[in-house]
């Protein structure tokens, strides 16, 4: 249970005490659920949303696991903290209770129209038992998840104990893994080890889970920050571990719990010797080890690893490429400018091979800050209701564009990022980014421009603006930004993707997408297939370009994989026109 007993809530963490305080209130109905205490949270550590008799309100949450009772400077704190975060409902939540002064204090709030309220542990402990034990996920699983989950569900009790997911990102791949592994337990009550190679993406794994879990079903983090007990570690249902701590407990000859099931988030990155040690240690993906389940939206290695010595060939394979052609993902118009090409540069280059980097430097001018918000107005116009994610390469660039994008005054932009590195900018606090995270799920923001952090497992709001403006030499990120405009929302019906990248890769890949939808164009029977790839100007459609780009970039694939230094440019002949 998430709240069994007084002793549970003492013994557990305060980051455990805070998680589960957030999985009790998503139990409850509240909403919109966000985790934001840290160092600079200004007095909350939770916010959440319920509707009620007045309309949709915004709750504040102030927990502290503490072994002492909680005096009157917390109330001063929370109250202060509501007006912070335009909040209605203030609570303290309190493992060992409240002074008198607070009980007091708090009647006087009441009476001027505040409805400050105290949990203690026996209310937290009261409200648990109240819940149904019983699984909250409402989804069903959509016409293409139905298959892939009965696939893992086969594979574990087939006894071949390994499995890989293929998943393009907006396809719900956690949702496959968590509703599969929901299924294989409610006949084998099998322990779960899910591991990540992050802070991040851990936390947001077991947050993912818990609609899949009843309120009875145990978690656990196990990172660097939160360092299990063995007995916590033996009874947990489920554990949620970046898989160096795990790791480094292998190393001190610790031996793990029999885990059934080991499953890996964003898969790619396996082959460390920090995976490999947790692959020993349970022979995962062995006869007789643990099921070992991987996960990935984009397989690709620039090593020799390969992945299926571990996961075995993928049992489900849904890229992306296959989610826009059969529907599973929202429709894209894909444009991108050219623009920035200086053409007359080309009759220069000396040589009859060239290297991307070569060709980089001379071919595009610099930034165009300008013209992309301009661009960005004009396209919001187009969307019934716009949302947008600009990414940028820096956090100058990224202040800079908000910046430009708020003094025109058609929506209300924010900038976000992580860590920076140099410059005069300090790093973005856990507090802020929350912040700006829900305003930006609320509606009250409308653009965000982000720095890193929509990179890799990270979900966001449903987006129908993408603005790309930071060159990539990956593939797999350029994938996993574009993915974060797919996920199909009710009244969406398509993400506008502007991409103002200057590098000749990205050229390749645009073509690349484009070539396959029109293949698939060619053998559908469908009449208009509503998915497209446009090479522009800022002033209309750019055909003689991309007829340009097409002749020289001859081997899209290999260009758009290519290393930065690999000579894979062949100069092409002149366009008619005379163009180069």
């Amino acid at each position: 249970m998430i709240f069994e007993s007084q002793y549970q809530i003492m013994d557990d963490t305060w980051q455990a005490f805070e998680r589960n305080l957030c999985r009790l209130l998503l139990y409850e109905g509240f909403t919109n659920v966000r985790l934001v205490g840290q160092t600079g949270d200004h007095g909350a550590d939770v916010t959440a949303t319920r509707e009620g008799p007045q309309g949709k309100r915004r709750w504040l949450f102030q927990a502290k696991h503490w072994k002492k009772p909680v005096g009157e400077s917390v109330v001063q704190e929370t109250i202060k903290a509501l007006y912070e975060y335009s909040a209605s409902v203030p609570v303290i939540v309190s493992t060992c209770g409240f002074e008198t002064s607070v009980k007091e204090h708090q009647k006087m709030l009441m009476a001027a129209g505040i409805p400050l309220q105290l949990w203690d542990s026996d209310k937290l402990v009261e409200r648990a038992r109240k819940l149904s034990d019983v699984y909250t996920n409402t989804k069903i699983p959509r016409s293409y998840q139905q298959p892939a989950i009965d696939e893992l569900v086969k594979a574990f009790f087939s006894g071949e104990n390994k499995a890989l997911a293929v998943m393009a990102t907006g396809l719900g791949k956690t949702f496959v893994a968590a509703e599969s592994i929901r299924r294989i337990r409610e006949n084998c009550k099998a322990q779960v080890l899910v591991c990540a190679h992050t802070n991040d993406l851990v936390y947001q794994l077991e947050r993912a889970f818990w609609p899949f879990l009843k309120p009875s079903e145990t978690t656990l983090i196990w990172n660097s920050y939160e360092r299990p007990k063995m007995e916590q570690l033996q009874n947990a249902d489920f554990t949620f571990g970046c898989v160096d701590s795990v790791a480094s407990y292998i190393q001190l000859g610790k031996m793990l719990p029999e885990y059934k099931i080991l499953l890996i988030d964003e898969c790619h990155h396996v082959g460390s010797s920090m995976y490999d040690k947790v692959f020993e240690a349970l022979s995962a993906g062995k006869p007789g080890g643990t099921f070992a389940l991987g996960l990935t939206a984009t397989p690709w290695r620039p090593d020799e690893i390969d992945l299926t010595d571990y996961f075995g060939y993928p049992r489900v394979s849904i890229d992306m490429v296959t989610g826009l052609k059969k529907g599973f993902l929202a429709n894209v118009d894909y444009r991108m400018f050219t623009d920035n090409i200086d053409w007359d540069a080309l009759k220069n280059i000396q040589g009859k091979s060239f290297t991307p980097k070569q060709i980089n430097r001379t071919l595009f001018i610099n930034q165009w800050d300008d013209s992309v918000v301009y661009k960005l107005r004009e396209t919001w116009r187009e969307q019934t209701n716009p949302r947008a994610i600009v990414f940028c390469g820096t956090v100058e660039h990224a202040i800079i564009m908000r910046n430009k994008i708020n003094s025109l005054g058609f929506c209300n932009a924010a900038a976000i990022y992580s860590g920076v590195s140099g410059g005069n900018y300090e790093s973005m606090s856990q507090y802020k980014r929350s912040r700006i995270l829900s305003d930006f799920s609320e509606g009250t923001i409308n653009v965000i421009c982000a720095v890193d952090i929509f990179n890799e497992g990270i979900d966001v709001p449903d987006v129908n603006i993408l603005v790309f403006q930071r060159v990539t030499h990956s593939r797999r990120i350029f994938i996993q930004q574009l993915g974060r405009g797919l996920r199909i929302s009710e009244g969406k019906d398509k993400v506008i993707v502007l991409d103002f990248v200057s590098d000749i890769r990205r050229f390749a890949a645009g073509l690349s997408l484009k070539d396959s939808l029109l293949e698939y164009e060619k053998v559908s029977t469908r009449i208009d297939l509503p998915n497209k790839v446009t090479f522009m100007k800022v002033g209309g459609e750019d055909p003689e370009a991309e007829t340009f780009l097409r002749q020289w970039l001859d081997d899209v694939v290999a260009i758009e994989e290519a290393d930065e230094d690999a000579s894979v440019l062949k100069f092409p002949p002149l366009l008619p026109g005379g163009k180069v």
